[in-house]
């Protein structure tokens, strides 16, 4: 209860955040097939982050920032770490697990996976992508109840085989016939003389005590009904594996766009703090040359008013960085109080090495979609059906065999001491329908319409993957040619802020125009950000579509 309060709260909180200060994103708690964050990410926004901090509650205040590795000045004017904070460009990729083949597509392809050992250190237990999947697959409810499901059904199949084993049985009775019956026989019976008119003679027939003990063995012999119900006990065990398989693929989707919300959260706060750090050097340098009386005190306080805001939108991202840690270890299974740390971080992968990702799959079969195979087995089960019921129109036939003791006395403590007498019986039963009122035939028409209907159903479920395979590739490629333009305008921007620095320093430039150029390059960070995870969520979604998302037991 406690977990799904804090998940709904943050579904209500982060949408009036965005609103307010346009400084997050949205936070899609459960992201479906198909479904991914779009558009630009205002300055400091947190594109699609899904998860809270797994070390505890993280403040942003001076030292260093938990999960993010840089320093985090601690006022206007000064900067702790004696310098700009430099951000490494990334040497290229490497697979998630490396000279593993993994049983989960990152979203970037078995070899370049768009993952890198972060090198980070914390108290908590470090998953990468694939071990937070695998974890997941153990310890979330869902696929425990899948688990659960599977075993069920083995236990359905041993029910089903074991009405065609010998049942057997034992019964006693014990009777006090308080008042006997009784029953008139003609006078004549006992007396050869007596006039047939005479009343007829009550006699009572029966003991005080009467008491039976005995063993039943019943066997079925012949029945067209069994046979296909032990055929059909092995597909439903087919349906409760691809139904738990279906489980598994769909837990695998919501944890790995849960950890990349949280790569991409924690990349946003290392920019701001890289961009803090950065323009507190330009702060401290535009306070000396005001000392000096080169430039106006009025631009010094327009970059502390920046520095300020920048502070602010660095805790919420901060606080949207818990969020999706909280969202990612309830996807997981964990509590939300655990502490985790992840291993792996985003690359900075240029558009044209993510080209070769998007291109189509010629190999793709309907039957790699779970969905699609579990639909023929729900068909096939649907078709075992309608055959039970129609075996239900031939005979059947089972053996009997009784044995036991009984006895009657009309003192209770003889049914002890006298000894009791034996009986035994055996014989066959054979059971032939003949007229059921239709009841039969209206089951059959009844069970024939739901199987058209399941196969209406595989139909439709074709043109949807159809659909599916289409939207996602289109989305892919756009997602790329947004990137490569965020990629461009990130570039754009870098060299637009040193070109305005140099400016301003010489004297033939203004301080709004540093403050225009820090922004935009800021926005053109938040950007590229947002279209990379924009890219890495819509490739998890076209592996789905296409059935290669998750390939395990």
């Amino acid at each position: 209860m406690k977990t799904n309060s804090i998940l709904f709260i943050a579904a209500l909180w982060l949408p009036a955040v965005w609103l307010g200060t346009g400084a997050l994103a949205q936070v899609p708690t459960q992201p479906s097939v198909g479904q991914q964050p779009t558009g630009a990410a205002a300055s400091g926004q947190q594109p699609g982050a899904q998860q809270a901090a797994g070390t505890g509650a993280i403040v942003a205040q001076p030292g260093t920032t938990p999960g993010t590795g840089t320093s985090v000045p601690s006022q206007p004017g000064v900067n702790s770490t004696g310098g700009t904070p430099s951000i490494n460009p990334s040497e290229g990729p490497v697979n998630l697990q490396p000279n593993v083949i993994t049983s989960f597509n990152s979203g970037l392809g078995l070899a370049p996976t768009g993952l890198k050992p972060s090198g980070q250190s914390g108290s908590g237990q470090a998953f990468t992508l694939q071990e937070a999947i695998d974890f997941a697959l153990q310890k979330n409810v869902n696929v425990r109840n899948g688990q659960l499901d599977a075993v069920s059904a083995e236990a359905r199949i041993r029910e089903v085989k074991a009405s065609g084993l010998p049942q057997v049985a034992a019964s006693a009775s014990l009777t006090d016939n308080l008042i006997i019956q009784r029953a008139f026989l003609p006078a004549v019976f006992f007396n050869q003389n007596a006039s047939p008119d005479a009343p007829a003679v009550p006699v009572q027939f029966g003991v005080a005590y009467s008491s039976n003990a005995s063993v039943n063995l019943n066997q079925v012999i012949y029945s067209a009904s069994l046979n296909v119900g032990l055929r059909a006990a092995a597909t439903y065990r087919e349906l409760a594996q691809r139904n738990l398989q279906s489980t598994k693929v769909t837990v695998a989707e919501q944890v790995a766009k849960a950890y990349y919300g949280v790569l991409v959260a924690v990349e946003r706060a290392k920019l701001l703090d890289y961009n803090i750090g950065r323009l507190d050097t330009l702060l401290n340098e535009t306070g000396a040359l005001n000392r000096q009386g080169f430039v106006e005190k009025l631009d010094v306080q327009r970059l502390e008013v920046q520095a300020n805001n920048l502070r602010a939108e660095r805790q919420n991202v901060q606080n949207l960085i818990e969020l999706s840690y909280t969202l990612l270890k309830f996807q997981m299974g964990l509590g939300v109080n655990d502490e985790i740390t992840l291993s792996e971080r985003l690359l900075d992968r240029s558009a044209d090495d993510l080209r070769p990702l998007i291109s189509p799959d010629p190999t793709f079969q309907y039957q790699s979609r779970i969905e699609y195979s579990t639909l023929e087995t729900q068909i096939k089960l649907a078709e075992q059906d309608i055959e039970l019921t129609q075996k239900g129109y031939l005979p059947s036939a089972s053996g009997f065999a009784n044995y036991g003791y009984n006895s009657g006395r009309n003192a209770f403590s003889q049914l002890i001491t006298d000894p009791w007498f034996n009986f035994a019986t055996i014989g066959l039963s054979l059971q032939v329908p003949i007229f059921d009122g239709f009841q039969k035939r209206n089951q059959i028409a009844q069970k024939r319409i739901t199987l058209q209907k399941a196969q209406n159903n595989g139909e439709l479920l074709r043109n949807s993957i159809d659909l599916q395979i289409r939207q996602s590739s289109i989305t892919l490629k756009n997602s790329l040619q947004t990137l490569q333009t965020q990629q461009r305008n990130r570039d754009l921007a870098q060299e637009i802020v040193r070109v305005t620095q140099i400016k301003y320093k010489e004297g033939v430039g203004s301080s709004i125009e540093v403050l225009n150029a820090e922004a935009s390059y800021r926005e053109a960070q938040t950007n590229y950000f947002s279209s990379l995870y924009d890219f890495l969520i819509t490739k998890v979604d076209q592996d789905r579509s296409l059935g290669r998302l998750y390939v395990g037991n």
